[in-house]
């Protein structure tokens, strides 16, 4: 019998059986990003209870329910109170630089504790780092429901494309973000609403959080900027580990155009310890289905000649077809 020739189908159900892989592999990439989602666990809970004590120091509680009250005493006018997830935080320095001067005392950063919650200094900035931290984090979720949550970190450095916009648009679709939102009263949706209910705080006053920076101690200033620290980890660990995969990716890519018969693809994927069975390759089209089967085959041909056969015929056809398909 004579060598099957490599083709382009053969070469993509290698190279995406490789990569399937290669990312439940546990390699020290995978282990560093896993680690580094464990970290961000850990250290909102204990960021959003330090927040909690602040703004409830800045915005008493009493003081929230007594504005509560005459809302609903005199309605609209008086609506000042406000769930927020997002906080200005301020603490002033002990001493100043030689050359700083007085302006410069006060140290003010912006941190949210929402999923898609910037990771820059001010709430002002691209959305990217909110992105890419919320897919890494909700990765497997996305995984699920078939999108593609390292599009980011396999496009870094690139310009906006379609392909990158069309999985980015999938992405925020499927975790129920439509948008940047101070409030609680938000077109937030499903995942994203679900996971950014948990950081809301009463405060007065409804303006945005940039104008009503709330006043902490250098220590308690120094948790948040470990959370934030933990979710840039791992947006960090996530691009190191899939540019480990895109490398070996690009690399399998390069050896398999090399190749002119099947099973040489299929010595490669034996020598990388992975199983992968030529003859189910062949059996198997792009979608999986099971065609090459003498008798399947033969069916289908005899369905393409005959362009007038009955309805009957036709169900009678498919179900033979079906029934086959299922032996095998």
């Amino acid at each position: 019998m004579s060598k099957i020739r490599m083709n382009t189908e053969f070469r993509n159900k290698i190279l995406n059986r490789y990569i399937e892989s290669a990312e439940n592999e546990n390699t020290q990439e995978r282990e560093a990003f896993n680690q580094a989602r464990e970290n961000v666990d850990y250290a909102y809970p204990k960021a959003f209870e330090l927040a909690k004590l602040i703004v409830e120091r800045a915005y008493p509680s009493d003081d929230v329910q007594t504005c509560k009250s005459l809302k609903q005493k005199y309605g609209q006018p008086l609506d000042v109170v406000a769930k927020d997830k997002c906080f200005y935080f301020s603490y002033a320095k002990e001493n100043l630089e030689e050359d700083e001067d007085e302006n410069d005392r006060n140290v003010s950063e912006h941190f949210d504790f929402g999923l898609y919650g910037s990771l820059s200094d001010s709430s002002y900035d691209s959305g990217t780092t909110g992105k890419q931290f919320a897919y890494a984090y909700k990765r497997e979720e996305l995984k699920a429901k078939e999108c593609n949550p390292d599009i980011l970190a396999q496009q870094n450095g690139k310009d906006d494309n379609p392909y990158k916009t069309k999985h980015i648009d999938a992405n925020d679709k499927a975790l129920g973000y439509s948008g940047d939102s101070d409030y609680a009263d938000n077109n937030q949706i499903g995942m994203t609403k679900e996971f950014d209910s948990q950081w809301y705080l009463d405060i007065i006053g409804t303006s945005h959080c940039r104008s009503r920076t709330i006043a902490c101690n250098k220590q308690e200033f120094q948790v948040f900027k470990m959370l934030k620290q933990a979710k840039a980890n791992v947006i960090t660990c996530h691009q190191k580990w899939i540019d480990s995969i895109e490398k070996q990716k690009q690399a399998m890519k390069t050896g398999l155009k090399a190749y002119r018969y099947l099973s040489e693809g299929v010595e490669l994927m034996k020598e990388l310890d992975i199983e992968i069975d030529e003859a189910e390759l062949v059996r198997c089209n792009s979608t999986g289905l099971t065609i090459y089967n003498p008798q399947n085959l033969a069916s289908m041909i005899k369905g393409m000649k005959n362009t007038h056969i009955t309805r009957e015929q036709k169900i009678a056809i498919r179900k033979e077809y079906e029934k086959q398909n299922n032996l095998n």
